[in-house]
């Protein structure tokens, strides 16, 4: 018996060595040394101290920044753990709405968020939530449309704000992956950088 358990303990250990500390410390640290921002989160700093992340988006709702795709994540309920909360971008909770395109409840949020942006038609990215429920930005004309109403607010030109979207439309990656798209948080750290 000893002979046959004996050998199965000795691979037990060796294989979680093995993978379970050797492989993931050297890919740590093979992360850190080759993309040494992205392993450390992508963190955004502002004047020393950590504003959010470039990977994952936040919820603006001033009407002088630009605000990213709806959220669908949940948080527990403090009053009824049973019972679950909107906890936007709370990247404890990353999932999808898993509403189907025929639900009723996506529908009528949809069009709340259409109304909300009084344009039509609206661009899908800001009246649906993304996969994740984190997604950190919007397309190129997702943010064009929220112009007026951002330049109104911090009494800018339109143009000079137009502009400002334009310089920080992020290209497909690889120049093939993915659509254009505009990162909300850095967008609007240009936008309080440019109005100080």
């Amino acid at each position: 018996m000893l002979s046959i358990l004996r050998p199965a303990l000795v691979l037990l250990a060796l294989f979680t060595l093995l993978t379970g500390v050797a492989y993931p410390l050297a890919v740590t640290g093979l992360a850190r040394i080759l993309a040494p921002a992205q392993a450390g989160g992508s963190l955004v700093v502002r004047d020393g101290a950590v504003v959010g992340s470039a990977l994952i988006g936040q919820a603006f709702g001033a009407d002088r920044y630009f605000h990213g795709r709806p959220s669908a994540t949940t948080a527990p309920d403090p009053a009824d753990p049973a019972k679950t909360v909107e906890a936007p971008y709370n990247a404890a909770a990353s999932s999808g709405s898993n509403l189907a395109p025929s639900a009723t409840a996506l529908k009528e949020a949809v069009a709340a968020r259409a109304a909300a942006l009084g344009v039509t038609p609206a661009p899908a990215d800001l009246v649906t939530a993304s996969a994740s429920g984190l997604d950190p930005h919007v397309s190129p004309q997702g943010a064009l449309v929220q112009v007026a109403r951002v330049a109104a607010a911090r009494g800018l030109p339109e143009a000079a704000v137009r502009g400002l979207v334009e310089r920080h439309v992020e290209d497909r990656t690889f120049g093939v992956l993915g659509e254009p798209r505009v990162n909300v948080l850095a967008l609007n750290l240009a936008l309080d950088a440019l109005t100080r």
